[in-house]
């Protein structure tokens, strides 16, 4: 029996072994926390608490699926299909901030009518630009010191979609632009245009908050945190959280915050492991963020491709920059912020989105030629198997 298992896995969940594990964890433990959180809401509605349960473990499953599909394509197909999202972003994001769906005073999600679900268009666009990046980098390798033709395009795509994301989503416009900030570095682009970056970063950010809906609470939210006054509540409640889950948590399903706190399963839901799972449960789940980080940037290493080392980097820094962010929110570390924990947050686009990263990472891994990918280009390499 273990041996039909062993095989099955082999032929179907190709790549980084370690990686999967740890999605597989994760997933486990998105399950878990977010049918305690929904408890709540779920009285509150007067709606049964296991249709939040299936609701969230079908979309757990769907960003699997979209994550096991992402895997058996050749990652070097990303490159084409990254500048075409890329394109298609920007008509998406500013349509987004004229008349998308308003939610937690932001208007972050356009809905499809025809599925009558919401879409976040930043998480399209976050993917595109990051693998539009790589490709750039890794074709002008030879020529990284051309500022005209390599770098002000790059420096372009990077402020336009950071800055049009930033309109309605300042955090998550910030952590891509953090996340472009390491692919350049990788892909040795010289400090001083680096240097440039910053400047482009800092004029999109400020006409972000100029003109942008979110402008005045970012504003609030910096200064709060700085001065300490006036503690927001979600902040206040989640450290409260904190504070009474001890070394082993209070049991599973036994939270008392969930009932206080503003979305304790979404934005706050490491509150929720923290209050329910303890010191130990947090350790847990951070260190298999920071495992997922690991493996991600063996891409770097691994891959005798340089768009495949970039992109395996960018992609798992983005996921896991945003996991710690979200989780240093929870504990005080930096402003309250609207970004989910990845993998682990209830939502639908975010889970999608992430399981696709993923799925490209675990693309990069496996380090297989796709016959079909070298039948056209007439490329011939051996490119190792990540360990």
């Amino acid at each position: 029996m273990m041996q039909k298992v062993k095989i099955w896995t082999d032929k179907n969940l190709q790549g980084d072994p370690v990686i999967w594990g740890v999605v597989f964890a994760l997933s486990i433990i998105s399950i878990l926390v977010v049918y305690s959180a929904t408890g709540t809401i779920a009285f509150k509605r007067m709606a049964n608490p296991e249709s939040y349960l299936f609701k969230h473990s079908m979309l757990v499953i769907l960003g699997l699926i979209a994550m096991w599909v992402a895997h058996k394509i050749d990652y070097r197909y990303y490159s084409k299909l990254s500048r075409f999202a890329l394109w298609v972003s920007v008509p998406l994001l500013l349509y987004t901030f004229i008349n998308g769906v308003k939610l937690n005073e932001a208007s972050r999600w356009i809905h499809i009518p025809i599925i009558n679900q919401s879409f976040q268009p930043s998480d399209l666009a976050s993917l595109a630009l990051i693998a539009s990046l790589a490709a750039m980098l890794s074709k002008k390798q030879q020529q990284i010191d051309n500022l005209k033709e390599t770098l002000i395009p790059m420096l372009i795509w990077c402020g336009v979609i950071s800055g049009l994301i930033a309109l309605t989503n300042y955090s998550t416009a910030v952590l891509l632009f953090a996340t472009c900030m390491l692919i350049m570095f990788i892909g040795r682009v010289p400090l001083r245009y680096l240097a440039i970056l910053v400047f482009v970063g800092i004029l999109a950010g400020g006409t972000a908050i100029a003109i942008g809906e979110r402008g005045p609470t970012v504003i609030s939210r910096i200064e709060a945190f700085v001065t300490g006054e006036q503690l927001p509540f979600q902040a206040e409640q989640a450290r409260i959280a904190v504070a009474t889950g001890g070394i082993a948590g209070k049991g599973p399903g036994n939270s008392n915050q969930r009932n206080i706190l503003p979305h304790p399963y979404s934005d706050f839901v490491f509150a929720i492991i923290v209050e329910e799972y303890g010191v130990i449960g947090a350790f847990v789940v951070i260190v298999l963020y920071l495992i997922l980080l690991y493996r991600g940037m063996k891409g770097v290493f691994m891959s005798e491709n340089a768009y495949g080392g970039l992109l395996s980097a960018g992609l798992s820094f983005a996921v896991v920059l945003q996991a710690l962010v979200n989780m240093g929110v929870v504990v005080g570390l930096g402003p309250v912020t609207g970004l989910p924990l990845p993998l682990v947050s209830m939502g639908g686009t975010s889970l999608l989105f992430t399981g696709v990263s993923l799925g490209i990472i675990l693309s990069v891994s496996r380090g297989e030629i796709d016959h079909v990918w070298e039948e056209k280009t007439g490329i011939v390499k051996n490119i190792r198997k990540a360990a």
